[in-house]
């Protein structure tokens, strides 16, 4: 028997699907529309091995559609119409017959790729499950998007990936007719990543020659002989190396930096997620020390958008390396990380009057915006007055770092504010 055992062991219903309660439990939204013959087209969006192409087949198969399946890495435009066309001739024009059409790893496919989908899906030849490891905000185009519903696929927990490679011993065909003893997890689990694809690969190769077996941690790490410098995009690799980067440019490191960004190119990876995440380090730990560093990385993303591979390797690399290079600050995330805690410890306080909009004779006659200074009026535009709900008055939230650009602000905020920005 050739067949890996995941493909083995993969659920054929609902009620066998490891996790996923709000999806698929007895109450689930998914649960609820497949009992209703009611199936929208959707986007399942998760990390890597939870079961978003099973859980498609799982739809298609209980509610009795044909089900058609492509892979955004090697399908294009040609294929996606070839597949459409089939998909016409097979099902009906009712919602609930229209066949699926299963894409995995929408999000490696092109803005043409995602354009031809957009009429099938709005004349309802083809019901559209698109499975992405990716935020689909960003990278499904808005006109697809806004006809599918997204619904989270969360990461499994230690008791489902436990769960699934008990299931394994027991429902296994091959594992069944084995003693197998799971007396130590923390290594099995730690290395599949949470993915129950490579857990259960994993786990196979550990009992495949075994007639009778004890796992352990120091089993599995004996025998687990890890390539780290495999680059595997939809696995652990993917979240280390992106890690590694980030926190090299972080610490300041641009030889580090290009290392862990010519493995990830090396191996592959897309290059939009890439410059994605330097768009976020650029705000959240370089921030007002250095302004510009926004607007690079911004223009990165843009470019590499534009240019693709294999030229965008040195837009990003001139990105992280000028980044590694700049002043560090991480005061404006840590003041909205404060702002949003206390929000959520002192609720919705009221808006003081002076700071609230009149646009209406009777809120003019309740004191909206009465004594409100406009700062343009004083002298260096700035008048001092409170911007604070009462109860929060005088909080301090932004705190600027030690850096030339943040010492200018702690001057200013001085001399305007005096004790109330005394930092």
């Amino acid at each position: 028997m050739n067949e890996p055992l995941a493909e083995r062991i993969r659920p054929k219903k609902l009620e066998d699907y490891i996790s996923q309660q709000h999806l698929v439990g007895k109450n689930g939204v998914l649960t609820n529309l497949i009992t209703k013959g009611i199936i929208p087209s959707l986007i399942l969006w998760g990390p890597p091995g939870i079961g978003k192409t099973t859980l498609a087949n799982i739809i298609a198969t209980a509610s009795k559609r044909p089900f058609y399946t492509l892979s955004a890495i090697s399908s294009g435009v040609k294929d996606v119409r070839e597949v459409i066309e089939k998909a016409k001739k097979s099902g009906g024009l009712f919602t609930a017959k229209n066949p699926i059409l299963f894409i995995d790893e929408i999000h490696r496919f092109s803005k043409s790729q995602q354009d031809s989908l957009l009429g099938a899906v709005e004349k309802g030849w083809v019901t559209l499950i698109g499975a992405t490891t990716e935020n689909p905000s960003f990278e499904v185009i808005p006109a697809l998007l806004s006809r599918c519903q997204v619904y989270i696929l969360n990461s499994f927990d230690k008791t489902d990936l436990i769960a699934l490679v008990q299931r394994a011993i027991k429902e296994d065909k091959l594992l069944s007719t084995k003693t197998i003893k799971l007396k130590e997890t923390e290594a099995l689990l730690q290395v599949s990543g949470g993915d129950a694809r490579k857990l259960l690969n994993i786990f196979e190769l550990l009992v495949a020659a075994e007639e009778e077996i004890d796992i352990t941690n120091k089993l599995v790490l004996e025998k687990i002989q890890q390539n780290t410098s495999r680059y595997d995009k939809t696995g652990e690799q993917h979240y280390d190396i992106i890690s590694a980067f980030i926190k090299s440019i972080r610490g300041s490191d641009p030889n580090a930096a290009v290392y862990w960004l010519a493995r990830m190119i090396e191996g592959g990876e897309d290059v939009k997620f890439i410059a994605r995440r330097l768009l976020i380090l650029a705000s959240e730990d370089i921030g007002n020390a250095n302004p510009t560093a926004l607007i690079l990385a911004n223009n990165t993303f843009q470019a590499v958008s534009t240019i693709g591979n294999p030229e965008s390797r040195i837009i990003l690399s001139q990105c992280a390396v000028y980044l590694a290079n700049s002043a560090k600050s991480n005061a404006s995330y840590l003041a909205i990380g404060e702002a949003q805690e206390l929000v959520k410890k002192t609720g919705d306080l009221s808006v003081p009057l002076h700071l609230r909009n009149a646009p209406t004779k009777l809120m003019k006659d309740l004191d909206y915006g009465k004594a409100y200074l406009y700062a343009h009026n004083y002298p260096d535009s700035f008048i001092d007055q409170e911007f604070l709900p009462h109860e929060i008055s005088g909080t301090k939230l932004y705190k600027p770092a030690n850096n030339a650009r943040e010492n200018q602000f702690k001057d200013i905020l001085k001399k305007r504010w005096k004790d109330r920005y005394n930092y």
